[in-house]
């Protein structure tokens, strides 16, 4: 408190001194103008804790000042003390109307002017702590938003939020006629890879396959970890055929990497590919059922290949 920084906006030069000299002496830091305009701009570039404000002023009214201040986002949180030998009631509601946060008649005792000033800034430091809180609340809220809704172990999206957003897009897609095709991923013989390499090894072969899959998917198109070993991508107003482009490229991008830990065995994965429109696919869930028999397909088929149902 006693550290504080107040701006003291009096015309009165020799007020001025006589309140700066008080406000010193009980350990404030005080910067002083006479008008209107000088207290906004020091209000809005230079660090402020309270402001003493005048109510007459030689370019524009305390009243007008005040507003301009509270309705800046910058500023509205500054405490403001109108100081006036004006005392009617209704230049009092005036000022507290402006926005002011007491108001303190001239001439004032300078001992009710400091208890004011504490006041004034012991609930600014309340309000300034709840804020703290507040945004520390909101941004743990955000992290388990986030952790809701991501794969811990490849940081890319989960089944949960996933099969959110399939629902919308495939009701979005069958509204518009238009086109969305599913590729189910799954990484062949991965058992093998944990077995011979370790648990560790393995971690990080899916978090390494989860960035392939992602550098070869558009910003638009969904990936996310199905469970397991599995992967799943969802690619907006792309038919079926067409998929079969990028899938080749995730194909290819994983059996030439070289996983971390793991020099000397090829690592593939099976692609199973299906889409809409298709007379036999009315709902999301036949729609995975559908890349999921095709993945099947790819396995039976030798894996390290892609099918489409």
């Amino acid at each position: 408190m006693a550290k504080a920084r107040i701006l003291l906006v009096e015309d009165s030069k020799p007020q001025a001194e006589l309140v700066t000299k008080f406000l010193e002496s009980r350990g404030y830091e005080v910067v002083w103008t006479e008008d209107g305009k000088s207290a906004i701009k020091i209000a809005k570039t230079q660090p402020v804790d309270i402001i003493l404000l005048d109510l007459v002023l030689p370019d524009i009214s305390g009243n007008e000042v005040c507003r301009w201040l509270k309705m800046s986002a910058d500023t509205k949180g500054i405490p403001i003390i109108m100081l006036t030998v004006k005392g009617a009631v209704t230049d009092k509601v005036a000022g507290l109307e402006a926005g002011a946060d007491d108001y303190l008649q001239k001439p004032f005792n300078e001992i009710e002017l400091n208890a004011r000033i504490y006041a004034c800034l012991r609930t600014k430091a309340l309000q300034d702590e709840l804020k703290e809180k507040n945004r520390q609340l909101e941004e743990l809220l955000k992290q388990v938003e986030l952790m809701a809704i991501t794969d811990q172990l490849t940081g890319i999206h989960n089944r949960r939020l996933f099969e959110t957003i399939l629902k919308k897009e495939f009701n979005k897609t069958a509204r518009y006629k238009n086109y969305l095709t599913c590729l189910m991923i799954d990484i062949d013989h991965f058992k093998r890879i944990n077995d011979m390499y370790g648990h560790r090894a393995g971690d990080i072969t899916l978090k390494e396959i989860a960035h392939i899959i992602t550098n070869n998917a558009r910003e638009i198109d969904t990936v996310a970890r199905w469970g397991g070993e599995e992967f799943i991508v969802l690619f907006s107003q792309i038919k079926k055929d067409d998929a079969l482009q990028p899938a080749s490229r995730i194909l290819t991008a994983i059996s030439e990497h070289k996983f971390t830990g793991i020099t000397d065995e090829q690592i593939t994965v099976s692609i199973g590919i299906a889409g809409i429109p298709d007379p036999s696919i009315d709902t999301e869930e036949k729609l995975i059922h559908a890349a999921d028999v095709a993945l099947y397909e790819a396995k039976k088929n030798g894996r390290n290949r892609i099918e489409i149902s």
